[in-house]
């Protein structure tokens, strides 16, 4: 992927405490921030691999060990997956209402999206920073360029081997039987009968000679499957057909966050609509608390650049919204950012009256097929990130359903399966996965003076910048700033200087 742009941030620390959208300790969520104002796809790859997460433009990573829920980065192998019961369920419950318009009696109540506005806080850009933006647009316009079918075993029935029967009554070996009565007694054409137990010494011992015969190969042939039930993929059951006669009509639509596009923008007042009443009734947000401007701030402006490949997807790669379209109108909304390796999902509103088709989990079994989908148009985008799994927020547990899974060792930043996992935070909130002592960062910050700043219109490093500074005492939040995004990203990422 050709390197064109460049990611500009200004780090924030992580000092202060917060209120805590899970367990609504006041003080008790610590993150470290940045905002991005320009982000490449590569870029926000890495640092998702990182335990760092966007809402909007602001990019936070929560301080693992001091915040009161620790959250792991949790992801999906969707090439892997495969639906449970209760995933199966799911979709023909959506299937039915589509198909027959059968609403259910009853329906579980789900869990919501994470809320980007409890979990990010009030970390926002003052007036002073809004015109350092202005500032860095500018000067980064002039800155130089540095499928198999499977069978199931249980059905197979084996043939050729033992046929069931019922054993004749025994007589003793030796006997002489005269011809019996006509009508009367065994048929005298049939050879005489003989004990069970005899049989099976007499067919073990022709199995015993037949191995010695064939070198202790058996030779004789496997049972035939006399019957083969083929397991329905995930996309077999999204995509099961309706009639003509449907009650609903049903429609996905993929488009990209850009207000230049026509569907986009199209839609945006029904999105923004939705928006609204999706987080006043789930949410219990006030009004003034879900407004075109904050939903604009936190579900449209992305700092992702759009990008293409030629080994990449078809849409590229960005962030864009996966409109649910039912008779015409807007019931749900995925937001989510497809990335070099992955798709990741930033968050999901949905029309409240349709809480009984459980939107949340269908969208994701989407989300999952949508990857397998861009997987094979490039191979390494094969894993779905579905963002933070906070297991001491029971509530929050959910996201382990979709396995294989994986979560992410907030130490030395490698993936561990989450079976493994789970015992460790049984026993304590923070944990580190991670169970080699030995193990550490792979990408640590081994050279701050490498890391690259954007200051007066030059991309620089970051010791050059120091000795231009002279009395400067920036290089503690610089050093802290470079380690939590890691030696790699430090050198391609440009932290502003003011």
């Amino acid at each position: 992927m050709a390197r064109n742009n460049y990611t500009i941030v200004e780090y924030f620390g992580g000092e202060d405490g917060y209120r805590c959208g899970y367990c609504k300790n006041e003080k008790g969520n610590f993150s470290h921030g940045m905002w991005s104002h320009s982000m490449t796809v590569q870029d926000y790859q890495d640092l998702i691999d990182r335990g760092w997460r966007r809402s909007g433009k602001y990019v936070y990573k929560p301080i693992m060990n001091k915040t009161c829920c620790p959250q792991y980065p949790i992801r999906c192998h969707a090439v892997k997956f495969q639906p449970s019961k209760s995933h199966k369920k799911i979709l023909k419950k959506f299937n039915k209402y589509i198909c027959k318009g059968v609403i259910p009696k009853e329906h579980e109540v789900e869990q919501p999206m994470d809320s980007v506005c409890e979990v990010v806080g009030s970390k926002e850009p003052s007036k002073k920073m809004e015109c350092a933006i202005t500032n860095v647009q500018k000067e980064l316009a002039e800155c130089p360029a540095v499928t198999n079918v499977e069978t199931n075993e249980a059905d197979v029935t084996p043939t050729g081997s033992e046929p069931s029967r019922k054993e004749p009554a025994s007589v003793s070996e030796g006997r002489t039987t005269t011809a019996p009565k006509p009508g009367i007694g065994l048929d005298p054409n049939r050879p005489p009968c003989r004990k069970a137990k005899e049989l099976r010494k007499e067919r073990h011992h022709q199995k015993e000679q037949m191995k010695h015969t064939s070198g202790g190969v058996s030779s004789t042939n496997p049972p035939a499957a006399t019957k083969t039930n083929q397991t329905k993929t995930l996309e077999d059951l999204l995509t099961e057909t309706c009639p003509d006669t449907s009650s609903h009509c049903f429609e996905v639509r993929l488009v990209p966050v850009n207000f230049e596009d026509p569907q986009f923008t199209a839609s945006y007042e029904q999105s923004v609509a939705l928006y609204s009443r999706y987080q006043m009734a789930i949410h219990g947000d006030d009004p003034s608390e879900c407004s075109e401007s904050k939903f604009r701030r936190f579900l449209c402006d992305s700092p992702l650049e759009a990008e293409h490949s030629d080994d990449g997807p078809e849409m590229g790669y960005g962030s864009f919204h996966q409109q649910y379209w039912l008779d015409g109108q807007i019931v749900a909304v995925g937001v989510i950012d497809i990335l070099p390796t992955c798709v990741s999902s930033v968050y999901l509103y949905y029309h409240p009256d349709f809480a009984f088709l459980s939107l949340g989990s269908y969208s994701a079994l989407r989300e999952i097929a949508f990857t397998r989908q861009l997987q094979k148009q490039s191979p390494k985008l094969s894993h779905y990130y579905l963002g933070f799994y906070i297991h001491s927020c029971p509530k929050m547990r959910y996201k382990g359903q979709y396995r294989p899974a994986d979560l992410l060792c907030s130490e030395t930043y490698v993936w561990v399966t989450i079976e493994k996992c789970l015992p460790h935070l049984e026993n304590s909130r923070y944990a580190r996965f991670n169970t080699n002592p030995d193990e550490g960062d792979a990408r640590v910050l081994k050279d701050v003076g490498r890391a690259l700043v954007l200051h007066r219109r030059t991309v620089m490093p970051y010791i050059v910048y120091a000795r231009k500074q002279k009395g400067s005492n920036d290089e503690p939040e610089v050093r802290e700033y470079a380690s939590l995004v890691g030696q790699n990203c430090a050198e391609r990422i440009l932290l502003y200087r003011a």
